[in-house]
């Protein structure tokens, strides 16, 4: 009988606590460019479908960076590839000082792509960083867990933004300064971030993804050298990352919108239960880390996806508290799904691990269109909208129940 995997190592407990906080900085970031979206809306009087050029902005730096971030990682390691996305992130952040002095909604979008720079640098590292803190077999458990933080800063971002924005806009609607305060003390955290990596003594690793003795834990390719893109599990996973991310973007964008519009919340009030949304996200992480334990990482990411499509289907609805709740679950069910593909994506790639985790956070720009997608459509009617990530929870369902295979064979 095989041993089991343990979830990391002793030697690995400070840089793994210190990844993880990565997670947890950028999802408060990511979440809070959700409520600048209905912030802008108000003070800089931008239609739903143009404030979606925010994830515009941040996703599509995604596109542009994540290729050249996975080419510095593996040609310089893991420690100056997270330096090199926080100094990116930083330098963002700061930005928007000058965007807000010039009240200029370009500039904003300027400032989000050099940010989202850093995240994508930041999410290319992290990902397979934590991924070789330990054991493979143990590797989803491993960035599920990171993922939970990155979880815990969705909640932080909302209840920060809400209170520091949406607040002050309802007293203030054209003031700008709250955005210029916010966005300097977060700076100051990133660099003091950055300042601990600096010192930070990461042990010697070893390759995480090469085969393990225990050939029933995980599949173990013994077929002759394949290309990267010859991995077929790799590519669905970057297809599958591409509608996750879609998804998450148009149904965290128009949160707000639907709560004011459909429930008939204030702006404030509605920008709170986002913080309980992404509770809901949170939660979701921590339970489904701990079921792993008992299900396989694949068929809890393809019922996890249809959970999703149930719960789209109700938001559309309109029923008041029960419709609500609906898009509440939609977050609980959508929290497995990022780790999970990133992990089952880098399964059994070895020395192509660096450039694969690339590829799979160049996914990440499916949620630089689809809100801009989604805003059209919630001109009309924002609970409508929801009826669009169905097809991108479609498309995960079929990764998680077939297409996450790692294939044995060279293809001809």
């Amino acid at each position: 009988m095989s041993q089991q995997a343990a979830f990391t190592e002793k030697r690995f407990l400070v840089t793994f606590i210190s990844v993880t906080s990565l997670f947890l900085m950028w999802g408060v970031l990511l979440s809070m460019s959700d409520v600048l979206n209905k912030h802008f809306q108000d003070v800089l009087n931008l239609s739903k479908a143009k404030s979606g050029l925010i994830q515009l902005s941040v996703f599509g730096a995604y596109f542009v960076m994540s290729i050249p971030a996975g080419y510095f990682l593996k040609k310089f390691g893991y420690k100056p590839g997270v330096l090199l996305g926080l100094a990116l992130f930083a330098m963002g952040v700061f930005l928007f000082v000058p965007a807000a002095n010039a009240e200029s909604f370009n500039f904003f979008r300027i400032a989000l792509f050099v940010m989202g720079c850093g995240m994508a640098t930041l999410e290319t590292v992290a990902h397979p960083f934590a991924a070789a803190l330990g054991d493979q077999r143990t590797s989803d458990q491993r960035i599920n867990f990171s993922q939970s933080f990155n979880a815990v800063g969705t909640i932080i971002g909302p209840a920060i933004g809400s209170y520091f924005l949406l607040r002050v806009a309802s007293n203030h609607p054209t003031d700008l300064s709250s955005v210029k305060t916010l966005y300097i003390a977060i700076g100051c955290v990133i660099v003091f971030i950055g300042i601990v990596f600096l010192f930070l003594k990461v042990p010697v690793l070893t390759d995480p993804h090469k085969p393990v003795s225990d050939a029933a834990a995980v599949n173990v390719d013994l077929a002759p050298a394949k290309k990267l893109y010859q991995h077929s599990h790799f590519v669905w996973a970057v297809i599958a990352q591409f509608f996750n991310v879609a998804a998450q973007a148009g149904t965290w964008a128009f949160f707000i919108n639907y709560g004011h519009e459909v429930m008939g919340f204030s702006n404030q009030t509605a920008g709170n239960y986002m913080i309980v949304f992404m509770a809901m996200m949170a939660i979701g992480r921590f339970v489904g880390t701990f079921l792993m334990r008992f299900i396989q990482p694949n068929k809890l990411l393809a019922a996890f996806a249809c959970g999703s499509i149930i719960m789209c289907l109700l938001v559309t609805q309109r029923l008041g508290w029960a419709s609500y709740i609906a898009l509440m679950m939609v977050n609980f069910f959508f929290s497995i799904m990022f780790p999970t593909i990133f992990s089952l994506g880098l399964k059994n790639l070895g020395p192509h691990t660096q450039q694969a985790s690339s590829f799979i956070s160049m996914g990440v720009v499916g949620g630089a269109f689809f809100p801009l997608i989604m805003g059209l459509v919630a001109n009309q009617d924002v609970a409508k909208a929801y009826y669009l990530p169905i097809i991108c929870y479609i498309v995960i369902f079929l990764f998680g129940y077939k297409f996450y295979k790692v294939s044995l064979s060279v293809p001809s």
